[in-house]
């Protein structure tokens, strides 16, 4: 995925599509906004006959053209459906917009919800990549520097030998994702979550029979000390019984996007 620093670097000619007010049912809120250049989009207005106008009065007006407002009724005389009416507002992208614009986006992205994967096997490379696009802020912890190669941009990946010593140094409202390649290190990363009361999110991948067994090192191991019932295991629910990696990645990210914005 392209990101907003590459976008920018590669269409130094570009106009700023944004949505400067919406009114009932709109695809997309005020505020929205996409980039566009004379053969490129970054970003999405909302889809559908709108954004296509949009795209092509920004590209008219790039060639000299075109109108820097627009005011659009969400109705049949455009294909659209949605009952609302936006206003959009079009201006070039100067150096000076181009660096609030990347000013601004890092500033929502430091406020994103932080997702904390333990292990990068199969199925924490496909939640790695279901998980980019999103608004997290997501970091890979794994023992083995192979398995980080070739991470989606945005994502921070961390090579240590003991990846249950930096739990207890995550930041507090962090989700927690257990997903190493051996039983043993799930459980002591486990142990060291749910030692914290203010985690959103702890979940580690496996079914009911290691939870059971973790239940039970746990309280072997704490006297009781720690409770596993915060535990999500497994991951991503029970409602699809398909075991293939994506599908996997898929239901968990659901998983958090639910979880996550609750803690907003």
């Amino acid at each position: 995925m392209t990101s907003l620093t590459a976008f920018l670097a590669a269409n130094p000619d570009t106009i700023l599509v944004t949505i400067s007010q919406a009114k009932g049912s709109t695809p997309r809120e005020q505020g929205a906004y996409m980039l566009v250049s004379p053969s490129a989009s970054f970003g999405t207005i909302g889809g559908g006959q709108l954004e296509f106008m949009a795209i092509d009065n920004a590209r008219a007006l790039i060639g000299g053209e075109g109108m820097p407002e627009m005011d659009i009724p969400l109705g049949p005389d455009i294909g659209q459906c949605c009952g609302g009416r936006t206003r959009l507002s079009f201006s070039k992208v100067t150096p000076r917009v181009a660096a609030d614009l990347e000013s601004d986006r890092a500033a929502e992205s430091a406020a994103y919800p932080r997702v904390i994967l333990f292990g990068a096997g199969h199925v924490g490379q496909a939640l790695v990549r279901a998980l980019s696009p999103l608004p997290f802020s997501v970091t890979v912890i794994e023992t083995r520097a192979e398995a980080l190669k070739d991470l989606p941009p945005g994502i921070e990946a961390r090579h240590v030998a003991m990846p249950e010593a930096l739990v207890r140094d995550l930041a507090p409202g962090s989700a927690v994702l257990i997903l190493t390649h051996d039983h043993a290190l799930d459980f002591l990363i486990a142990r060291e979550a749910l030692a914290r009361s203010d985690l959103a999110y702890v979940g580690m991948i496996g079914s009911a029979t290691k939870r059971a067994t973790f239940k039970s090192w746990l309280a072997r191991e704490t006297h009781g000390t720690i409770s596993a019932d915060p535990l999500i295991l497994p991951i991503g629910g029970t409602a699809v019984h398909d075991k293939r990696p994506e599908v996997i990645a898929a239901m968990v990210a659901a998983e958090l996007l639910t979880t996550l914005s609750k803690t907003d």
